[in-house]
């Protein structure tokens, strides 16, 4: 039998065992498949410990000199496509370890000293949520931009704005918009917030207890950018609430993002007629020559219901598990890696999107003076003349049956007509009646007058600045 020391894959922890693995359970324990998008972040804290090893004196200058040079030699080869994976050596970090003590013998194997592969991988997790927080604010940035471009264009542009899917009343198509930037706002304010709970520095930890070796947690947090430590070792080796929240506020945004792609959907409809999405953004059908189908808003749905998946399950992975680390904490990084990557895609993909839309604000107009979409304004109007507001309901609701029963809407009643339903109505009341009027006469600040959404815009962009 070959001895295990000669084979070159022996395991870290093999001596306790009087067997290998079997070769299945190593396929089913090995995480190097999917982990090793880790290594920068692998190689960046490994070089942190590394120098506070050499600070506090466990670690030589000359063992320090060879890690450093080790390491930039594998982030290379690493980055060249080069690197040997093995799935014998289980996961990234068995790996990079094995690859550093060949390149530079013992040295290597002392860089493990004062830590655990339970505290390495935590750290690695946040080193890398920190990064994809980062560029994930950027892109919700770009979205927001393109919200706000296109909320500019039609600040004057009316459509319907609706309640239960029916018409309600009158809105600016860029009121309508800013409702999406406002709700992205929130997004970004949410990992904005969520990144302080990431970035924390749980390397210290080791396997749960912390370590008899004189280390130094705070120059390692500097080093790496933390704002500060894990305070407790338990807890930072087994705590993924960071992940679980990074899952929540994605969930969230695709949640929003499904929303507006909904709308994009039932506005392209011919039916609505609202807007054109550009051809590059739709496919057609194998077998119904004319169609021209919203595969991307349709997809952007789907993908929330996967995105909103994997916060299940990192709830579900880490429901009942017992202090500290267990072995089921390797699932939170496939979960985690699709949710991060699925974000970025689709608010690339969508900022670009809104950019290609073509609005056809004839067809918003003409479906905003359908569902008597001012009878609101009319109420309103009775109102200011000294009529309580349930009797201006009453007054109204009678003229939309009346209206209704001939075939036309509120604006298009003689003004006797009106009169009929109280006496307080005069000739005035077309102005009220009017879609342009009823978008003027919201002219406070959250309101759809035109003059409110290109203010609205205006913050917009100042805050994006």
């Amino acid at each position: 039998m070959q001895d295990k020391k000669e084979s070159g894959t022996e395991k870290p922890w093999s001596g306790r065992f009087a067997e290998p693995v079997a070769e299945l359970v190593k396929r089913y324990t090995a995480s190097v498949e999917f982990d090793r998008r880790l290594a920068p972040f692998d190689i960046q804290g490994s070089l942190a410990h590394a120098r506070m090893l050499h600070a506090v004196g466990v670690l030589s200058a000359a063992d320090l000199a060879a890690i450093e040079k080790g390491l930039a030699a594998i982030a290379e080869e690493i980055r060249a496509g080069r690197f040997p994976w093995s799935l014998d050596l289980e996961d990234v970090h068995l790996n990079i370890e094995k690859r550093l003590t060949e390149r530079i013998g013992d040295a290597g194997k002392r860089l493990h000293t004062g830590r655990s592969r339970n505290d390495q991988v935590a750290t690695d997790v946040r080193l890398y949520l920190r990064s994809a927080i980062d560029d994930l604010l950027a892109l919700i940035r770009n979205a927001q931009v393109a919200l706000l471009d296109l909320a500019e264009r039609h600040a004057d542009t009316i459509m319907p704005g609706f309640t239960h899917l029916q018409v309600a009343q009158p809105v600016s198509f860029g009121h309508h918009l800013m409702a999406y930037f406002e709700m992205l706002k929130r997004d970004a304010e949410r990992f904005a917030d969520c990144r302080k709970r990431v970035n924390r520095l749980p390397l210290g930890a080791a396997a749960l207890a912390g370590t008899s070796y004189p280390i130094d947690r705070e120059m390692v947090a500097r080093e790496l950018g933390f704002a500060g430590v894990c305070e407790n070792s338990l807890d930072a080796v087994s705590d993924r609430d960071f992940a679980i929240e990074f899952a929540a506020c994605a969930a969230l945004v695709m949640t929003h993002l499904s929303r507006l792609s909904e709308e994009l959907i039932l506005w392209m409809n011919p039916r609505f007629g609202f807007i054109t999405i550009a051809d590059r953004f739709c496919t057609g059908s194998s077998i119904m020559p004319q169609k021209k189908n919203p595969d991307v808003p349709e997809l952007i749905r789907g993908k929330t219901g996967r995105v909103n998946g994997h916060l299940v399950a990192l709830l579900t992975l880490m429901k009942s598990q017992p202090l500290a680390y267990n072995k089921d904490n390797q699932e939170d990084k496939e979960p985690l890696f699709d949710t991060a990557d699925t974000l970025a895609v689709t608010l690339t993909i969508l900022a670009d999107m809104l950019g290609g839309i073509t609005v056809h604000p004839e067809a918003m107009r003409a479906a905003a003076a359908q569902g008597f979409a001012t009878a609101t304004d009319l109420a309103d109007y009775l109102v200011k003349k000294g009529l309580p507001f349930r009797d201006a309901h009453e007054v109204v609701a009678r003229a939309v049956r009346h209206a209704e029963g001939r075939r036309c809407d509120l604006p298009d009643l003689p003004l006797a007509e009106l009169q009929g339903f109280s006496d307080l109505i005069a000739a005035d009341v077309f102005g009220v009646l009017t879609l342009e009027g009823s978008l003027k006469s919201r002219d406070h600040i959250g309101g759809t007058a035109p003059a409110q959404v290109r203010a609205a815009v205006a913050r917009g962009r100042q805050e994006l600045a």
